[in-house]
């Protein structure tokens, strides 16, 4: 059972969410979208503030982002010119029958109601069209950032998505599964705001806050291949899983 508490956690923090959380890189995009020629209607789906919307408009095509969160939607419209983004949830899309070629999620399909979600993205969706959630996930092959992750209780893993999402239902294709490494530059003091946009951090009490805190600060300063640096490069996996409606 999604906990609403956390799915709808993220809105006040929806500016350090827009500033630090990752962009996915257009390879990735590239490939889930492949086939798609140019006029296709893409939908957002738990779009957040954008981040996803923004990274396939620049490759050119239509973007309807949907977000359930109205402070979400209000940094959308003020990080992404031009956008309003719809009042709806993954349950209940408000788009008529058949109205996308695509329907991405970027880091949010963990939060839906499986079994009603993929009847209502069936629905949204034309016979043939692309499904695809997506996540950037902290590459914890280096040691450092699993030590982050642990402190944070950063724990979505790549390899657990793929097993936990094996099929959409029987409306869907086989699900394909690629990875797309990239990577972001953050200062010390940005590590910890993108921490804060975490909904670990946003729902933890005082001390949880501060335990964190003080644990990644200590990281920060002391781990070998991070203490003294102005920046870090934190290394990301894109992992993207795609399937068709039938």
């Amino acid at each position: 059972m999604v906990d609403p508490t956390h799915a709808l956690s993220f809105g006040a923090a929806a500016s350090d969410y827009d500033r630090f959380r990752p962009t996915y890189p257009a390879a990735a995009l590239r490939w889930t979208l492949d086939g798609l020629g140019d006029g296709g209607q893409v939908v957002d789906l738990g779009a957040g503030t954008g981040i996803l919307t923004r990274a396939v408009q620049a490759l050119g095509f239509h973007v309807v982002p949907v977000e359930p969160d109205p402070g979400m939607r209000t940094q959308l419209a003020v990080s992404t010119p031009g956008t309003t983004a719809l009042a709806g949830s993954a349950e209940a899309v408000p788009l008529p029958d058949g109205a996308a070629d695509a329907v991405l999620v970027g880091t949010a399909y963990h939060w839906f109601d499986r079994e009603p979600a993929h009847a209502e993205i069936g629905r949204v969706l034309r016979p043939g069209g692309i499904f695809a959630p997506t996540w950037n996930i902290r590459d914890d092959s280096v040691e450092w950032v699993a030590e982050l992750g642990r402190i944070a209780h950063l724990d979505d893993k790549s390899a657990e998505l793929v097993q936990q999402n094996t099929d959409f239902g029987p409306g869907f294709t086989a699900v394909e599964a690629r990875e797309f490494g990239h990577r972001t530059v953050l200062t010390p003091d940005e590590v910890l705001g993108m921490i804060r946009t975490r909904s670990y951090w946003l729902t933890a009490s005082a001390d949880d806050q501060r335990r964190v805190a003080r644990e990644l600060a200590d990281l920060l300063d002391t781990h070998p291949a991070l203490a003294g640096r102005e920046t870090v490069e934190l290394p990301y996996r894109t992992l993207v899983l795609r399937a068709r409606r039938r």
